[in-house]
This record gives C-alpha cells, structure tokens and sequence, in this order.
C-alpha cells in the first residue's frame, strides 16, 4: 500500500466510494504516450492531463487532487470550471475506482521504439527501473557518464575510466586514471633501478636494504680513522685492501709510533714534576728549621726587630712555596689519571649496577602490565554493563503506551546512503505499545525502498513483536493503523496512508519468534517528493514518522 494524499484532505474530503487502496502510483510530469487515446473521463477538468489522484466533486466531475486544493486556494469558494456550480468541500470525495481504472491504462514505455513494452500506468516506473534501455549514470565514483542499462555490465567492466583494476605488481584494487601514479608513487612492489646504477632492479619497498649492499655504492676505506680517506665502490673494496695492504700497514704502526711517543712525553713529564715536587718539599724543610732558628731567637729578645722582618718574609716565602707545591701535585695528578684505567673500571662497574636495577624494573614492569590488562578486562566489562543500562532506561523512558509512536530518524543522508551501498537496508524504531500491558509493536523504514519501491520510495512498514502478555491477548491483531509522514513546516501537510490489519496475514497472528513479517507501504513516500527543497518533511537533516493504532473496541487488560 502506498499513498502521498497530505492529511490536510483527510479532514476535508470525508466520503469515499471504496475502502480499499492501490499500491500502484505514477509520476504526475511525465510525458506518457497512451497505446489508446486517453478518454475523457480519465481527464482531469482542471489541467485536462491524466488524473492523479482523481476526487469526484458533488456536480459529479473528476479532479486531481492537487488541482482540487489549487481551486479552494485560488477562490475562497470555489466554482467547478466546467458546470460553474460551486464546490462544496464536504461533498469531495477520493474516486478510488476511477482510480483503479486510471493506473491499468496501458502506455509505451518512454524508451519506444528501442523498447516495445507495453506497461499499465502504475507500473511504468518500476518498469523504468528495469528497462534495458533505460539511460542511467554509471555507479562507479567519480564517472558522470550515461549508459543505456543493457551496456552498464560492459560499460562497469571494460570501458569504465574510474573501475577498479588490481595493480599487477602489490595485487591491490586502484582506480584505473590512478594506477600509473599508484606504481610510481605509492606500490610497495614496484620494481625501481638502484640509484648507484649497478644495473639491478629492486622492489622500491627493498631499495633502502639494499643500498646497504650495493656493490656499487661508495664507501669509505675501513683504515679510514688511520688515515686512509680512499672512497672506494662496495664491490672493489676487497680489491683495494688487498692492493693497499702495505699503506695500510704503514699507516698503523706510524699511528702505534705516534701514541707511543706520546705516552713516553707523558711519562717524560710526570718524572720532571716528581723531581720538582722533591726540590720543593727539601726546599719546605729547609725553611722549617729556619723558622724553628729564629723563633729560638725571638724567644732571647735580642734583635727583635730584624727578627721580626725576617721571619715575616720567610713566612710569605714559605706560603708561597706550599701553593706551588699544591698545584705541581694536582698537575701531577690529572697526568697520572691520563694513563689510570681505575675511572674506566668504576664507570664499567657502574654500568653493571644500573643494567641489573634495569632489569629488576623491567620484572616489575611485567607484574604491573599483567594487573594493568586484569583491570582494564573488568573495567570494559563494568562499562559495557553501564551502556547496556543506560541504552534500557533510555528505551523504557521513550517508550509509548497509547498506541502512538513519533519516530525521529536524524542524518537521514549519512543513513539514505549506508541503504544506498546496501550496509544497512532497513532501520527500526523503539517498541511502542497499545497499552501498559497491550501490543508490542514497532515500524520498520526503508530509506532506499524495499520491493518496488526499491531506489525510488522510501518504504515504511509495521511490525507486531513478540510481548510479555501475549497470552492475554486477543489474536490476530485487527486494529486499524495509520503510517504518516509529517510536514514540519506547521501546515500540516502530512504525508498518511491508512489501512487495516488483514486477520488472514501471518503479519498479525500472535508472534512466534522476535516479531513478524513486516506489513505496510513499499511505496510510502517518493524520493522526489521526500527531498524536494518545496517541501518541508525534512528540516536539520531529520524526518519523522508516525504510526497510530486504532484503539477502537480495543479491550484493555
């Protein structure tokens, strides 16, 4: 079942002249050619095109149900442009048999004569949606171009420019403009040239690995730091070791000379400031017992002031002698140190000391990450447990028990084109119910279309689900059910189609499983009409949907 009359003509046009409704629907713009001239019963008086929609007025002519609204919108009280007779709005009713009679007239398919099909007007455009010689944009990204749908297989696998190809050398599916640039830029098995021309061809993701052992890349002589600076290719480095084998032996024991000579300088000098550090401390005694001399004087009082004089000068003397004697022992020291290993064992020792702790650390390290993953486990599953309450208490709060469920269904793009790519068709509201202890019931959406719907409708439907008082229930489920789509913009233009449950579907017996088979409206609202910027069902990227049941007679627990 499927209908687009807005709900603004449910409150206007009270009286039908049959129950039932067509699933069957048809583009109001196009061009149809009729195999028989169109009669002009199944003309509208309005626009005088095909009726869409068709609504009988009280004078008995017939209307489209867009032109029918134009009319009262044009004149607050409205004149059939036939008969002149004016039109009362309470007398308006849908002509759902003219109906019948209009979407059975059978028309050419647009594409004739490439096409011969003949198809009844409600199924010309799930006929278009199968027409080999439909014209239809190829599906891959980024390709604009146009092809028949019969040449949409050659067109997807062999002239397509933007197809994916496998690259022949990593075996990764690539774009085919972009392939050249994917081996030279970005292919991890593409085979490249060594850059130090040793005429080998190497995978670029190997080509660092092997300048390490191209034979032709230059390298500097191992004797380097003894003084040969001969820069040599890898693969005659063997040849020139061999060839300079005497240089290289001459430079060795020229530098061993060299070291040599500097240690015997070394030695040389520590042996001149032991002989000066000897003079200096004979030089300290000597002036000791001078003093302990003239202290013996200054004790007799005689010549106290030349004695005076003369000890403050050898006091100065001797002052000065102590600090040279100072520094010629630490110059004494620091050469020594040149030539002492003890600093290098201590530093070793050292090392082999903080290399254990390191190790010790590293023990701990691994008893700490071991605890660290046990609480991370029961954390993620404490947080999993929090998430599975939180998403319950949202669901029990959002959940209706008058029969009436306002689905909002936001990022209708993002999720029109998860359907698109086919990752996921059908999306589900929150349960409602009929009751504290009535139906479990919920909808089911569509948003590429479902069955002939299929890329051109969103298609809504309604599930009965399996409910904790069941067996409390009357079975099967015969309320009357109302899907709306609804027109954000205050007017009230809702988009509904109503119909009753059928007892004789396995749709509305008492659910065996989780729910039933879904049951509604594969054609529910066409895309073109969903999205035009005219209207206003979509507003912030978001839609909604509402479903009410008929309580009616509805006995409650």
């Amino acid at each position: 079942m499927a209908c687009d009359e807005p709900a603004a003509l449910s409150g206007i046009f009270t009286r039908q002249n049959s129950a039932s409704t067509n699933s069957l629907d048809f583009e109001p713009d196009a061009d149809y050619k009729f195999v028989e001239s169109l009669e002009e019963r199944y003309k509208c008086a309005f626009c005088h095109l095909v009726l869409r929609n068709p609504h009988q007025t009280g004078c008995g002519h017939r209307f489209c149900q867009q032109c029918i609204l134009a009319l009262r919108e044009l004149n607050a009280v409205p004149t059939c442009p036939v008969d002149k007779e004016t039109i009362k709005m309470q007398e308006v009713f849908k002509d759902n048999c003219c109906k019948r009679e209009v979407l059975n007239l059978h028309v050419f398919c647009k594409n004739f004569p490439d096409c011969n099909s003949k198809i009844i007007l409600g199924r010309y455009q799930e006929h278009l949606q199968q027409c080999l010689f439909e014209s239809m944009q190829c599906t891959n990204d980024g390709c604009r171009d146009q092809i028949l749908r019969k040449d949409l297989k050659e067109h997807l696998s062999r002239h397509c420019k933007f197809r994916e190809e496998m690259c022949q050398y990593c075996n990764t599916y690539v774009v085919l403009i972009n392939i050249k640039n994917h081996e030279k830029n970005d292919c991890p098995d593409y085979p490249v040239p060594c850059l130090q021309n040793c005429s080998q061809i190497i995978l670029k993701k190997e080509i660092e690995k092997h300048h390490a052992v191209c034979p032709e890349a230059e390298v500097d002589c191992p004797y380097k730091q003894y003084g040969c600076h001969v820069k040599v290719k890898r693969g005659k480095l063997a040849e020139h070791e061999n060839s300079a084998l005497r240089e290289h032996m001459l430079q060795i024991l020229d530098k061993n000379s060299r070291l040599e000579e500097q240690i015997s300088d070394l030695y040389k000098s520590l042996e001149c400031k032991e002989i000066k550090i000897q003079q200096l401390a004979d030089a300290i005694k000597k002036c000791e017992k001078e003093f302990r001399q003239y202290t013996q004087l200054f004790g007799n009082n005689s010549n106290l002031m030349v004695s005076t004089q003369a000890l403050a000068s050898h006091l100065d003397k001797s002052a000065r002698l102590e600090s040279q004697v100072k520094q010629l022992i630490q110059m004494a020291n620091q050469q020594q140190s040149k030539l002492d290993l003890q600093p290098l064992f201590d530093t070793i020792e050292n090392v082999k000391q903080k290399i254990a702790l390191m190790e010790t650390y590293d023990q701990r390290l691994v008893v700490l990450e071991d605890q660290s993953s046990k609480h991370d486990l029961q954390i993620n599953i404490h947080k999993a447990q929090l998430n599975k309450n939180e998403e319950r208490f949202k669901l029990l709060e959002g959940t209706c028990y008058n029969g009436k469920l306002i689905w909002k269904i936001t990022d209708y793009k993002m999720k029109k084109k998860e359907a698109v790519e086919g990752r996921v068709l059908s999306i589900a509201s929150q349960p409602f119910y009929t009751s504290r202890c009535g139906y479990r019931l919920c909808a089911r959406a569509y948003l590429n279309g479902d069955g002939s719907g299929k890329g051109t409708h969103i298609s809504l439907y309604f599930v009965v689900m399996r409910g904790e008082f069941d067996s409390l229930l009357l079975w099967p489920f015969k309320q009357k059910v109302t899907l709306m789509l609804l027109d954000q913009s205050g007017k009230k233009n809702h988009i509904v189609e109503v119909f009753r449950a059928d007892p004789n579907s396995s749709s509305f017996k008492r659910p065996d499983g989780e729910m039933n088979i879904a049951s509604g409206c594969p054609r529910f609202v066409p895309h073109a009409v969903l999205e035009n910027t005219k209207n206003t069902y979509i507003r912030d990227d978001t839609l909604f949907l509402k479903v009410v049941v008929d309580l009616t007679d509805l006995e409650e627990l």
